[in-house]
C-alpha cells in the first residue's frame, strides 16, 4: 500500500458511512512492554498488527464503505509495515497525521473527509480490534431513524466504589444508568465536524472523547449497541488476554481433526555425523540416503502429508530427481507445513519416536524439539521426541541404521464441496 498523508479526495470516493481510525496515541500505560515500546497499536496480535486487525474487522462487517487512520506523524513506516502487502484495500483511504489530542486527530480526520462528505462517521479506537458487526449494525440502524450522535456502551455489571489516596473506600456507587461508553461513536457527519469546530473556535481540547464534544455543543447523545466483548487494549494483561483470545478463535475455526502417520528408517554407512530432527550429532558412522537422509524429519514429513491425504514424500520430493541430493530435510518438512497452511489449516501437535541403539538420543532431545518448532512454527510444547530402543532386535538391534515413528494432528476448516463423496 503506497501511504500518502493528503487525503484523497481526488479519487472521488463518496462514501455514505466512513469510519475514522484513532491511531495517534502514544499507548503509554503499555509502552515499554513488548516489541521495543513501538506504539500498541503497531503491536502484533498472532502476528497481525493491532492497526490492522481493526481496520481489518470494521471492513468485514459490510457496512462500512470507507476507512480513514489518523496516525502520529513518527508512524508512516510502522503504518506501512502494519498495512501494506495484501491489505491493499480501496475503502482505505491514506492516512491523515494526528494532533497532540485525540480531539485535534479527530477534527484533522473530519476536515480530511470534507471534500467527498459521507452522510455518517463512525469514531473507533485503534486499540479496539474486536468491534463485531451487531454493534455497527445497530449504530448505523439508529441513525437512519433519526439519531444524531451515538455512543457504543454496556450498562455497567460491577460494584462500583469511590476511595480516596489511600484507596480506602468512601462510598458505594449506584450503577443503575451507569453505563461503561466504548467505540464505534457515530454521528451524523454533519454534525459532529461542526461539533468539532466549534470547540476548537473556543479553545477547547481536552475532552477525552467525541460523545464529550457532541454534548458540549448541545447535540442528543444516544446509546447504540456495545459488547463486553468489544474490548480495549490498554495494558500488558489486556494484551495477553487478547492474543488468547484471537488465538483461541483461530483454532475453533478449524473442525476438520485429521491426523496422519509417518514411519522412515536409513541404514549407516561409513561417515562422521548423523542429521537427526534437523540437529547434526557427532557419530562414528552416517545415515544413508538421497538427501541428508534424517529420518525424524522425513518420518514427521510423511505424518503430515497423510493427514492432508497428499501423498507421500517420494511423491513430492523423488528420489530420483538429482535436484534432491544431499538435500536438507528441514526443505521437505517446511514444504508440507506450507501444504497445510496453503488449506488455511495448523498443524496442531507433532509426536515423533526415534528408534535405535546408539546414539544416545536424550542429550539432544530439546534440539530435535526446537528445531522441529521453529520448522513447523509452533510452540515448543506442541512438539515431542522421544526415543526408545529395540532391546537389540532387528536392524537397529544390531545398530544397523535408525528408524523413526511420527504422528501430526493437523487442523483444517471444513470444506464441504471438498469432502463430497464421488
Amino acid at each position: 500500500m503506497t501511504i500518502d498523508a493528503k487525503p484523497r479526495r481526488e479519487a472521488g470516493l463518496n462514501p455514505r458511512i466512513a469510519a475514522i481510525v484513532v491511531a495517534a496515541g502514544r499507548g503509554t500505560r503499555i509502552a515499554g512492554t513488548t516489541e521495543n515500546a513501538r506504539p500498541k497499536q503497531y503491536i502484533e496480535l498472532a502476528s497481525v498488527a493491532i492497526l490492522r486487525r481493526t481496520v481489518t474487522a470494521l471492513l468485514e462487517t459490510g457496512l462500512v464503505d470507507a476507512v480513514l487512520p489518523v496516525i502520529h506523524a513518527d508512524d508512516h513506516a510502522l503504518y506501512e509495515e502494519a498495512m501494506g502487502g495484501e491489505l491493499a484495500d480501496t475503502r482505505i483511504l491514506p492516512p491523515v497525521t494526528g494532533g497532540k489530542t485525540r480531539q485535534i486527530s479527530v477534527l484533522n480526520g473530519l476536515q480530511s473527509l470534507a471534500g467527498a462528505p459521507p452522510e455518517y462517521v463512525l469514531i473507533h479506537d485503534a486499540a479496539r480490534p474486536f468491534v463485531m458487526r451487531h454493534i455497527v449494525a445497530d449504530a448505523v440502524a439508529k441513525l437512519e431513524e433519526g439519531a444524531s450522535a451515538l455512543i457504543a456502551a454496556v450498562p455497567v455489571a460491577d460494584t462500583l466504589k469511590r476511595v480516596d489516596d489511600s484507596k480506602t473506600v468512601g462510598t458505594t456507587i449506584d450503577r443503575s444508568g451507569i453505563w461503561a461508553a466504548q467505540t464505534p461513536q457515530s454521528f451524523r457527519y454533519a454534525d459532529i465536524l461542526a461539533a468539532h469546530q466549534k470547540a476548537a473556535n473556543a479553545g477547547r481540547s481536552d475532552f477525552t472523547d467525541d460523545a464529550a464534544v457532541a454534548e458540549w455543543a448541545g447535540l442528543n447523545v444516544r446509546i447504540s449497541a456495545g459488547s463486553p466483548g468489544n474490548t480495549k487494549i490498554t495494558t500488558p494483561d489486556d494484551l495477553a488476554t487478547a492474543e488468547r483470545r484471537i488465538l483461541m478463535d483461530d483454532w475453533l475455526k478449524l473442525g476438520d481433526i485429521r491426523t496422519g502417520t509417518g514411519y522412515d528408517v536409513h541404514a549407516f554407512e561409513p561417515g562422521e555425523k548423523i542429521i537427526l530432527g534437523g540437529v547434526e550429532i557427532p557419530f562414528d558412522r552416517k545415515l544413508k540416503g538421497h538427501s541428508d537422509a534424517d529420518v525424524v524429519l522425513h518420518a514427521i514429513t510423511d505424518a503430515i502429508f497423510g493427514a492432508l491425504g497428499d501423498g507421500d514424500i517420494g511423491h513430492h520430493f523423488p528420489p530420483s530427481d538429482e535436484q534432491w541430493k544431499g538435500a536438507a530435510s528441514d526443505r521437505f518438512l517446511m514444504f508440507a507445513a506450507n501444504r497445510v497452511a496453503a488449506k488455511g489449516g495448523r498443524i496442531a501437535h507433532i509426536d515423533v519416536t526415534v528408534v535405535c541403539e546408539a546414539p544416545k538420543i536424550g542429550p539432544h532431545r530439546e534440539s530435535m524439539r526446537r528445531r522441529i518448532a521453529e520448522i513447523c512454527h509452533l510452540p515448543l510444547s506442541r512438539v515431542s521426541v522421544k526415543a526408545t530402543t529395540s532391546e537389540r532386535l532387528g536392524f537397529t538391534g544390531r545398530q544397523e541404521g535408525i528408524a523413526a515413528m511420527a504422528s501430526a494432528t493437523v487442523r483444517l476448516p471444513f470444506d464441504i464441496a471438498g469432502d463430497e463423496i464421488r
